[in-house]
């Protein structure tokens, strides 16, 4: 069993930590961001630490204090340094524009596509790249989903949006059986 849970979360200088009513905000050089922390689990801030507590040792408890404490350091971390994502649009025509907070996306259709970024995240635009930063770390990713579910990659020309570090398994066509 993993006891990740267990490790305390060390708050950085320039990071200022509130805990109260079950609601945990951090301000730190990048932002602010709060939510609500999980009935079965409570925190302690003291001596420059977070500490997740679990009362007892049921298996599901034990799981929600470890993801309690990987949302805290997600919390702590996108304060001080933020997040960034990044995908890649392959394919010929495929284009990216990027004007304000909304990308209009070429991907073959026949109109283009109009994505408008959710607050808290920024985009640059580079050739085919899209990088995505932020600090709420599941927003970032919701909306990395986001984009490239409107052309998910293919496995036979690897044409759509991907990120950046995925690999496409690629497929033989047709005349490969012969």
């Amino acid at each position: 069993m993993s006891r990740v849970g267990r490790r305390p979360i060390p708050i950085p200088d320039r990071v200022k930590v509130t805990y109260d009513n079950r609601r945990l905000s951090v301000k730190g050089p990048k932002g602010e961001l709060s939510g609500l922390i999980h009935p079965d689990v409570d925190l302690s801030v003291k001596d420059g630490f977070i500490h997740v507590i679990a009362p007892g040792k049921v298996k599901q408890v034990r799981a929600i204090q470890g993801l309690t404490r990987a949302l805290v350091a997600n919390m702590i971390t996108g304060v001080t340094q933020g997040f960034e994502r990044v995908l890649e649009v392959i394919g010929v025509g495929y284009r990216v524009d990027l004007k304000s907070n909304v990308l209009t996306l070429a991907l073959g259709y026949s109109h283009p596509v109009i994505y408008r970024l959710p607050d808290g995240i920024s985009a640059s635009v580079d050739k085919n790249r899209i990088i995505l930063s932020g600090i709420d770390k599941q927003l970032l990713g919701a909306t990395a989903a986001n984009i490239r579910r409107f052309r998910r990659p293919e496995p036979y020309k690897g044409k759509g949006i991907k990120y950046a570090e995925e690999q496409i398994r690629r497929k033989v066509g047709k005349s490969a059986a012969k």
